[in-house]
């Protein structure tokens, strides 16, 4: 599958295509320029790195947004073997923008949960585009408890602008729904790792969040409200949405200073969508640390440790 270029790789995108210009040209047999391929892949190269190494927030937004980012579905394939789906929170229905089921990951059995957005028109649908409902946080309620029951960390993949804000959802109780989620992980005597993949958007990811150790990919961003949201608000314009994004502080680099998050996840160069396997790999190896960091900590201890994180944030 070919790179869908953002806005602000458009040079990089330019450099992409006479590189593909030149590879036609060459496999038609007409001449060999393998050096001048050569020297503007290097230059493409360079050009890549140099522009996600800085990345602006709102650039940062679109990255974590990108289509092509790995999936639920593809860190259950790449990081977790025998997973085994559990469906419906056994009072409304089931919620396909919310998966989670057993796992073994490198050994140990967990529970693993999280958003899944869709990767085409038809699965982003069927997925509600990883917007949760009210059924998908009870599911996410059931499935803690459960692993709680049986002494089984639970591993979280956070990846969604923000819980469905449809009249139907809130009919069915998503503000309750999605406090009780956020209570569970944080009552869970088990320990709870959580990664930020993609976006972390509003209450619908923090009631996925509330872990003793929470992960981000350095790409991805996590906040109370979308840039467009908070732009709509302070200037009644969503075209602010870049100066909101910068105000919002979204970016895992910013978290981490604030004591928001625990561990910044590498992406390969290019963001995870232009490596996905590297990603997972990456993502893979800061789970399974943050779980060694809490093997063997008590049940009591895990909750008091969890509450202080949560409860500290904010605080002068």
């Amino acid at each position: 599958m070919s790179t869908t270029f953002l806005d602000f790789e458009k040079p990089i995108a330019e450099l992409q295509s006479r590189i593909d210009e030149l590879r036609d040209t060459t496999a038609e047999g007409t001449v060999d320029i393998g050096a001048e391929i050569a020297k503007l892949q290097a230059k493409s190269d360079k050009l890549l790195r140099d522009t996600f190494a800085k990345l602006t927030p709102w650039q940062k937004t679109q990255v974590a947004r990108h289509p092509q980012r790995p999936h639920f579905k593809h860190y259950v394939a790449g990081l977790f073997d025998e997973f085994v789906p559990l469906a419906g929170d056994r009072a409304f229905g089931d919620d396909q923008a919310i998966m989670g089921g057993f796992a073994q990951f490198r050994g140990q059995r967990i529970m693993v949960l999280g958003h899944e957005k869709g990767e085409d028109t038809a699965s982003r649908l069927r997925h509600n585009f990883g917007m949760g409902k009210p059924e998908g946080y009870r599911k996410a309620i059931r499935l803690v408890e459960l692993a709680d029951r049986f002494g089984l960390p639970i591993v979280t993949l956070v990846d969604t602008s923000g819980a469905f804000p449809g009249i139907q959802a809130e009919e069915r109780g998503q503000a309750e729904a999605i406090a009780r989620s956020t209570e569970a992980c944080l009552a869970a005597g088990v320990p709870v790792v959580s990664a930020i993949v993609g976006e972390g958007g509003s209450g619908g990811a923090v009631a996925l969040a509330a872990g003793n150790r929470v992960l981000m990919f350095e790409h991805a961003v996590y906040s109370v409200i979308s840039p467009e949201g908070c732009a709509s608000i302070l200037w009644r314009t969503a075209d602010k949405a870049a100066e909101a994004a910068e105000a919002m502080r979204v970016t895992a680099q910013d978290l981490k200073s604030f004591g928001v998050i625990d561990t910044i996840v590498p992406e390969p160069v290019g963001g995870a969508h232009r490596d996905p396997a590297g990603a997972i790999a990456h993502l893979g190896d800061a789970i399974q640390k943050a779980l060694g960091d809490l093997s063997g900590v008590g049940r009591d201890e895990l909750k008091r440790g969890r509450a202080a994180k949560f409860l500290a944030m904010g605080r002068l």
